[in-house]
Formats: C-alpha cells, structure tokens, sequence
C-alpha cells in the first residue's frame, strides 16, 4: 500500500489513512457467454416460413447489420423468403410529433386483429445526429398491442440515413410476409423526408393531423398531402370535436385544389379519437374502400411493380455509395483532400473529382 508523507514524524498529530483496496472493475466470478452461431440461410427461411418470431427477428437483425458478411446471409434468406411475400396489405402511418400515432396505431392494430390475421408494425424510430442513438420506445406506446400473440412490433434506427433505413425497412416486409403476416404497418419519424421513402413501400399512406393547434394552413402547404391516401384528424373527443370538424373541413376544401390522383381515388377526411377509441371502424372502411377501388382498376398491381422497379435503383445507388466508400485507397485520399478543402488548398469539387478517377481507375474505366 502507497506511504503517506503526512505521516512522517515531523508531521504529529497528523494521520491520512492509506484506504482499502480496491476490488476489481471486473467481476472475478463472471463468465462471458458464448454467442449463439448464426443460423443458415436455410434455418432461417424454415423458421421464417413456420412464424417463428424469434427467427425472424434474427433475420431482421442481419438485414439491418452493416457486416458484410451479414449482409450477404440477409440477401440469400430475403432471395428465398421472395415467393412468399407479397400477400399483405401495406400501409405507412404518418403525421406530426404528438399527432397520437402510436397511440393510434394500437387501437388500429387491435381492430384489424378482430377479424383473425396477423399484424406486424414496422417503426421507424430518430436518431441522434451527434450519437448516433435511438431510443426505440415506440414498443412502450403501444402497451396492448405489444402483448397481442399475433402482433410483432420492430423498431428500426434511422441512424441518419432515411434511406438506407428505408431499404432496410423494405426488406423486412417481405420477411414480415413469408412470416404470415398479412397486415404491415410502417410508422414514419415525422413529417419530413422519410415520408417519400415511406411512401414507396406501401399500399395506402395514412395522414394522421390535429386540430386546434394552429398547424392547419401549413399542414395543407406541405407536400406531404399530395402523397396522402387518407388523412385522419386525430383527438376528436370532448371540446375539440368542434375544432377537429373544422379542419376536416378545411382539409377536404383543400385536397379539391389538387390534382386528380392517377389512381383516381379521392383522399377522404375523417376524425377519430385514438385515446377513447372513437371512430376507429370508419377509418378502416375508409381503407378497406381504397383496397377495392384499386384492386379493381388494376392500379394495386401497377403501383407495385413501379415500386420493384424504384427499389432496383435505390440498391444499386445504395451499393455503389457503399463500394465508393469502403474502398480503402478511396478513404485514405478523401481524408488528404478532405484536410486541403478546410485549408482552402484544393476546392471541393476538385477534391470530389480526384477521389471518383482515382475510384473509376481501379475499375478499368
């Protein structure tokens, strides 16, 4: 143990106590568990096929992993889960911070329940920008659908890139699919970029807005209602069903200024509350009456196909950016350049372009 010099002679009277060991920061008793191996894609997919949740959230996991050599057994089990997917109604939920969506999405998930199937909600949850953290609570809000045996609920990060999060949330549908289940819900961040990307994934994109908070005029300005199928004025209970009836009001003048849909359905406006549970039936008819105008002019099935189409592109843009950027000669002379843009030695469209022909020169271009 450390000698003090307090306690030398000539300091009497004085005394500092050496203090105790300390233990270690370890526990000596701990013992790491060894991980699981990774299943085959052919364990997967089986599992998968049966609705084993606790398959497919492994699954999930390795789509949403950044590892190569996850990424590549993601894309083998997706490849087989392919046949069996497609059989499901998809629908993205959106609408401003405090709207009430996940409060709404457990009433609705709920209602759906009733008449048998099986529901998955796809949450995609904000990240921060400096930590690159999520809290991934959407789970906690909504208290009975979480404990429902037909329900899944999976939080995703954005991890600040839309995105990829977004093809990652593609994925996981078709895994969600060959699972069994025919319902998908996908909630958004929030009203912002995540809503395009959101929106090239489902079937019919819900609104959810308020009423009463002074945000109509600029609810009706955004694009975002143009993308809209149905919007839903939420929290239409007690003293605010007059305002609620207001906007709905407002919003039904407004989508007349629009353009025609190409699918030549006309959005509707309803109001609902998703704390007392009112008017929930409604706003399902509403979607159940889009599902059978689409389905039966044949735009259901073309506007799939457009979105295959749009996510083959998306994947190639995607793996290209990848391939640029992990390419490790590629990463050294963007941090070079990288140091002569802040310095104003080298501009940054010089820098950018440096770093793409030394890029293209590997591939022979």
């Amino acid at each position: 143990m450390q000698q003090h010099i307090e306690n030398d002679d000539k300091y009497l009277g004085l005394t500092v106590n050496s203090g105790v060991v300390q233990p270690p920061s370890v526990n000596p008793y701990f013992k790491p568990r060894r991980r699981a191996p990774l299943p085959t894609a052919g364990e997967l997919v089986e599992g998968i096929l049966k609705g084993d949740i606790t398959l497919l959230s492994r699954a999930v996991t390795l789509v949403e992993s950044v590892q190569p050599a996850h990424r590549a057994l993601a894309s083998e089990v997706i490849e087989k889960c392919l046949p069996y997917s497609g059989n499901s109604r998809r629908i993205g939920i959106t609408g401003v911070p405090g709207a009430g969506k996940s409060t709404s999405i457990d009433v609705f998930g709920l209602h759906v329940l009733k008449d048998g199937g099986k529901l998955a909600v796809l949450a995609i949850d904000p990240s921060s920008e400096r930590t690159r953290g999520s809290i991934l609570g959407d789970k906690t809000r909504m208290e009975k659908l979480s404990m429902h045996p037909d329900a899944f609920i999976r939080p995703s990060p954005s991890a600040g890139s839309l995105g990829g999060v977004a093809r990652k949330t593609r994925e996981t549908i078709i895994l969600c699919e060959a699972a069994g289940f025919n319902n998908i819900f996908v909630e958004t961040v929030g009203v912002g970029q995540s809503e395009t990307a959101v929106h090239s994934m489902v079937d019919f994109f819900l609104l959810i807005q308020l009423a009463g908070t002074g945000d109509e005029l600029q609810g009706i300005k955004r694009g975002i209602m143009e993308m809209a199928d149905g919007i839903v004025i939420n929290k239409a209970d007690g003293d605010n069903v007059g305002p609620a009836q207001l906007a709905q009001a407002q919003f039904r003048s407004a989508l007349h200024l629009f353009p025609p849909t190409e699918s030549g359905w006309m959005p509707e406006v309803l109001t609902y509350s998703g704390y007392y549970e009112l008017g929930i039936p409604e706003v399902w008819e509403m979607i159940d009456r889009y599902f059978h105008f689409v389905k039966s002019n044949g735009y259901f099935e073309l506007k799939r196909n457009r979105q295959s189409r749009y996510w083959m592109y998306e994947t190639i843009n995607e793996r290209l950016r990848s391939d640029f950027y992990d390419n490790p000669e590629v990463a050294a002379l963007l941090d070079v350049n990288e140091r002569a843009v802040m310095t104003n030695t080298m501009t940054s469209f010089a820098a950018a372009q440096s770093a793409l022909d030394l890029y293209f020169s590997q591939r022979g271009r």
